[in-house]
């Protein structure tokens, strides 16, 4: 079952999560870090969600080199994530942000690279066959 969830609706949960449930925004600052070069670095929610969402596509990257049945459950699902998101990103004002964005990018990116691996990894198993 856990190999049909398409890992990229966790991120978009997480989303949901913080602006309904906590009130914050992508901008609160979490933490500083200061580089050795002096800078201050700034972190906020938004790029920790971020940062979150690039690690769970590489999962999924992964996870579509398999070819069978809960792989195309997966991609359908991934292609539902991905519409869910991009109907908020236009509708919803709390989902109109950069960091909303780069997510449904991410998705899209889940999408189409998903498909593509899986076609790929088909065409080698059926040229190794023959």
């Amino acid at each position: 079952m856990f190999g049909t969830l398409p890992l990229m609706a966790i991120v978009i949960i997480a989303y949901n999560i913080i602006v309904y449930l906590t009130g914050l925004t992508m901008d609160s600052q979490i933490t500083t870090v200061t580089l050795i070069s002096g800078a201050i670095w700034t972190i906020t929610i938004g790029d920790l969600i971020l940062f979150f969402g690039l690690i769970l596509l590489f999962l999924e990257l992964i996870n579509s080199t398999q070819t069978g049945a809960s792989t195309i459950v997966n991609h359908a699902l991934s292609m539902l994530v991905l519409l869910i998101a991009l109907v908020e990103f236009i509708v919803l004002p709390q989902f109109g942000t950069s960091t909303f964005f780069a997510l449904v990018m991410l998705a899209l990116f889940d999408v189409v690279a998903g498909f593509t691996v899986t076609i790929t990894a088909a065409r080698r198993d059926f040229t190794v066959g023959e």
